[in-house]
Parts: structure tokens; C-alpha cells; sequence
């Protein structure tokens, strides 16, 4: 009885007490797939500056990783932290279905920029994901750089947070997703980008070639509403 006073005290003041369980903590359960996968190359496309690679190390990831980013400024912060890292390296670019320049559009919180127009839905949910700028920008293929650093001893996991841009990128690296193991993608379920794939036509083309989708990483949420607009899933190789 004392227990559940206490819980109920820290209720009322905004906290939930229960008790950790690792097979419901999304990062504990991507750890053990990249563990029990033997993954030792991390493909960081959408790097930003660096969140989810750091998360990776915090959570004892210790291979190899390269993040992909093309904004000018978010790079300079990503290269800043990376450098104090030896076998994390970084390229200034965005990974599409072909080798070109593109221009991307530059959204004030900078996580929520996109080669793609944003709809009205993100920006109600997110003001902060409003567009402020353009920029000019390298677009290469995971087709024509993954053999720069993938050997036959490989284990390699993508991981893709592009902003509805996700089939560009799976497009343009046919060739190297048979070498891939896993993925961790970031998919929408309703429309928050002009033509971006929602997350069955995701999950239908990852299954084609031999995919099994393992989990949902809850990702953004519609504040006012508490709508789930986006989450991230874990697929890999069986």
C-alpha cells in the first residue's frame, strides 16, 4: 500500500514510476539486434549533427560509422563532434537515385529540413519545422559510395532519417541493400511531406527484398493531439 501511495503521490506531480523492462526499451532492443547481427558498419544518412550516432555510442555501439549530412551548418557541428571519434567518419552530402545538386530546403529547427516540400500538418504540429531558407547541395548514391567503405567482413545496418525522402535513397542504393543486414527507417503515417511514401509502401518494398519489419521506435508526435505522425522501424535480415 505504501508502494502505490507513492506512485500515486509522484502521479499528481507529473512523474510515472514502473519497472524497467529491456524488451520494451526501444534502445535497449536495437542494441541487441545490432549486437546479435554482429553489425560493424552503421550508415548514418540524415546524420544531422550527430544525434543518433551519439546515441549509438552512449548505448555501446563500438564499429564503424559514417554519417552523411548536407547542410552546411549542421555538418560543421557534426564534423566538430566526430573528429573526437577515430572510427567515425563524415561526408557533406544527401544520398538520392542519382549523382547531382539539388536544392534542400532549410527548416528553422534545421532536423526537419527536406529536398521535399513540407505540408501544412508538420508545420501546425511543429512551428518550429517552418522553412526559412534554401541551399545548394551535393546529392550522391549509397550505390556509388558504399563500396568505399563496405569489405567483405561487412555487417553493415542503414539507417535513414531523410524527411520523406526515404524512397530516393532505397532507390539509389539497390545494389548495396543486398549487402545491408538492417535497417532503421523513419516512416510516416499520414502525409507530412509533398509525395513522400507512407509507411505501408515503406515497409512493402523493404519485405520485397527480404526485410522483416522487428519493431516500432515511436518518433514524432502531434503534441496538442497526441496523434503518432511518424515512427521509426527496425528491419533486418532473418
Amino acid at each position: 500500500m505504501v508502494r502505490t501511495a507513492v506512485k500515486n503521490g509522484l502521479r499528481k506531480l507529473g512523474y510515472v514510476v514502473s519497472q524497467y523492462d529491456s524488451r520494451r526499451d526501444p534502445l535497449a532492443v536495437r542494441t541487441r539486434f545490432l549486437e546479435s547481427h554482429g553489425i560493424n558498419l552503421v550508415l548514418d544518412v540524415g546524420a544531422n549533427t550527430g544525434q543518433f550516432a551519439l546515441q549509438l555510442l552512449e548505448t555501446g555501439y563500438s564499429g564503424s560509422m559514417i554519417s552523411f549530412e548536407p547542410l552546411s551548418a549542421a555538418y560543421r557541428t557534426l564534423s566538430d563532434v566526430a573528429r573526437h571519434h577515430v572510427n567515425w567518419r563524415v561526408e557533406n552530402c544527401a544520398l538520392g537515385d542519382k549523382e547531382d545538386t539539388a536544392e534542400i530546403n532549410v527548416a528553422e529547427n534545421s532536423w526537419s529540413s527536406s529536398l521535399l516540400n513540407i505540408l501544412p500538418t508538420h508545420v501546425e504540429s511543429a512551428p518550429d519545422s517552418a522553412y526559412i531558407a534554401t541551399e545548394r547541395i551535393q546529392m550522391r548514391t549509397l550505390d556509388a559510395l558504399f563500396p568505399r567503405y563496405a569489405t567483405a567482413e561487412t555487417r553493415a545496418f542503414l539507417k535513414i532519417d531523410t524527411q520523406g525522402f526515404t524512397m530516393k535513397v532505397l532507390d539509389g542504393g539497390e545494389q548495396a541493400l543486398e549487402a545491408i543486414l538492417g535497417l532503421q527507417v523513419e516512416m510516416s503515417l499520414v502525409p507530412l511531406y509533398e509525395g513522400e511514401p507512407l509507411i505501408g509502401e515503406v515497409v512493402s518494398f523493404l519485405q520485397r527484398r527480404g526485410f522483416t519489419l522487428l519493431f516500432l521506435m515511436p518518433g514524432f508526435i502531434d503534441n496538442a493531439t497526441g496523434q503518432q505522425l511518424q515512427v521509426d522501424g527496425l528491419f533486418f535480415r532473418l
